[in-house]
């Protein structure tokens, strides 16, 4: 009789430890926030396609 109030007093200690871990384990973390949709690349890629462009347009122009 006694053993058998062990095995239950364990499985209710087991299940209060478990079931709320089980719980927390579930949760999932909030979504990071999302940056306003702007353009794909870094600005200062932006910056040498512009100066990039300025260069080529301007020795073509001094080309003619």
């Amino acid at each position: 009789m006694k053993h058998n109030k062990q095995k239950a007093f364990f499985l209710v200690l087991a299940l209060l430890f478990t079931v709320p871990a089980l719980f927390a384990v579930q949760e999932l973390p909030p979504p990071s926030p999302q940056g306003p949709p702007g353009l794909l690349v870094d600005g200062g890629i932006v910056a040498l396609l512009v100066a990039g462009l300025f260069y080529g347009v301007k020795k073509s122009f001094k080309k003619r």
